[in-house]
C-alpha cells in the first residue's frame, strides 16, 4: 500500500502531538504520511541512531532484544499513544508481527515545532490576515531546515511577526545585481530565477531556480556588499521579506559559529575541510593548504558537491564573505564554521 496523508485528528491521538495548537498540528499533518510494514519486516534495529519519532497506528509491533521478544505495541492501545523506543541509539529492534501501519516524524522538526508552539500565544492564523492560502506551508518548510533548529524559539516567533508580504507578476525583478542589500526573502508562492551578469553574458548566467520555501538575499546582508545576482519571477508569485536589522539580530547572529585559527586547525585535523569562498584568482594567489575553492556566488549551485557529514571551516580574506557562505551552508544543514578575521588577519 502506498503511503497516505494523515489528518490532524489522527495526530491528536498521540503524545505529545495532542498538545500542539490546531493550526500547527494541521501544518505538521501535511508533512506526515501513514507508512506500512509487512509481517516480519523490521522497522529499525538495535543501535539505530536515526532521529525519527515513530507511532504505531494499527497492527502489532514487536520489540526484540537479541532475538527475544521483550515487548509489543498494539495500534490503538494506550501504550501506542507514546513514541516507540524514543531513546537513541535504539536499545531494541522493532519488527512487525502482522501488517503494521505507522507514522514516522523527523524528531528535530517535532522538537522545534513543540518548542515554537509553547513559547507564546502566536498561531499561524494570526500571521495570515489577507495572505495567500497555504502560507503555513512555507513556514513549516523553514522550520524543517536545520538552520532554524539553532535559532531561539522566541526569535522564530519574532521573525514571522516582522515579515512583510510582497506580491509580484511574472517577469518582475525582486532584487537586482549591484543594488544595496536591504532585505532577506522567502519565496512563498510561484518560482523565480537567479542569474548573474558577467562581462561575457549581459543577459546573465543561470545560477539557480527558486521554489516555495527557498530563501535568498542573505549574502549581501551578511557581507555588507552589493547584491551579487538578480532574482526574477518566472511566474506570478509572492515573497515574505525581513529587514536587514531584524535579519542580523534574529537570524544571522544565532546561526554563525566563529572559530579562531587554532580552533579551526583542530577541526581540520579531526577530518574537517577548509572551504575558501573567494574568487578563483584570489585563491590561486594565496590559499590555505588543503583548501577547496567555491566562490561565494557559486555556492548555491555547487552545494550538492559537498559532503553533508563533513565539518567545513569557511574562509576568505576578512571573514565577511565567509560568514555569508557559512550561513548558506548552515541554512541547508551543513556543519559550517567561520574563520574569525579571515586568513590574512592576526585575529585568526
Amino acid at each position: 500500500m502506498a503511503a497516505e496523508q494523515v489528518s490532524a485528528q489522527l495526530l491528536r491521538q498521540f503524545s505529545p502531538l495532542d498538545g500542539l495548537k490546531r493550526d500547527n498540528l494541521a501544518a505538521l499533518a501535511r508533512k506526515v504520511q501513514i507508512r506500512e510494514l509487512s509481517p516480519g519486516q523490521m522497522l529499525f534495529k538495535e543501535g539505530d541512531t536515526e532521529k525519527r519519532t515513530i507511532y504505531v497506528v494499527s497492527g502489532i509491533l514487536e520489540l526484540v532484544d537479541q532475538a527475544k521478544v521483550v515487548g509489543k505495541i498494539e495500534g490503538g492501545s494506550e501504550f501506542a499513544r507514546n513514541p516507540v523506543a524514543p531513546v537513541y541509539p535504539r536499545r531494541v529492534s522493532a519488527r512487525a508481527r502482522d501488517r503494521v501501519q505507522f507514522l514516522s516524524i523527523d524528531s528535530d522538526l517535532l522538537d522545534v515545532m513543540l518548542t515554537w508552539d509553547q513559547t507564546g500565544s502566536y498561531e499561524v492564523s494570526e500571521l495570515q490576515g489577507e495572505a495567500d492560502e497555504g502560507n503555513e506551508d512555507w513556514m513549516t518548510m523553514l522550520l524543517q531546515t536545520k538552520a532554524f533548529h539553532k535559532i531561539p524559539p522566541a526569535n522564530i516567533q519574532a521573525i514571522f511577526m516582522r515579515m512583510q508580504q510582497i506580491n509580484y507578476r511574472a517577469g518582475d525583478v525582486v532584487l537586482k545585481q549591484g543594488a544595496e542589500g536591504d532585505y532577506f526573502y522567502v519565496l512563498i508562492r510561484g518560482s523565480a530565477l537567479v542569474t548573474r551578469e558577467t562581462p561575457l553574458s549581459k543577459e546573465g548566467i543561470k545560477l539557480a531556480e527558486l521554489h516555495v520555501g527557498d530563501t535568498f538575499g542573505e549574502e549581501a546582508l551578511i557581507s555588507e556588499a552589493k547584491r551579487n545576482a538578480t532574482v526574477t519571477m518566472q511566474t506570478e508569485g509572492a515573497v515574505m521579506r525581513l529587514g536587514k536589522e531584524d535579519f542580523n539580530t534574529l537570524l544571522n547572529e544565532p546561526m554563525l559559529e566563529w572559530v579562531s585559527r587554532e580552533e579551526a586547525e583542530q577541526i581540520i585535523q579531526s577530518g574537517g575541510q577548509w572551504l575558501d569562498v573567494r574568487l578563483p584568482s584570489e585563491f590561486e594567489n594565496q590559499h590555505l593548504d588543503g583548501a577547496v575553492n567555491i566562490p561565494l556566488y557559486f555556492i548555491r549551485l555547487k552545494i550538492s558537491t559537498l559532503d553533508p557529514d563533513k565539518k567545513y571551516v569557511v574562509c576568505c580574506d576578512t571573514g565577511r564573505r565567509s560568514s555569508a557562505g557559512a550561513y548558506i551552508l548552515s541554512e541547508r544543514g551543513y556543519q559550517a564554521y567561520v574563520l574569525r578575521g579571515g586568513i590574512s588577519s592576526d585575529e585568526s
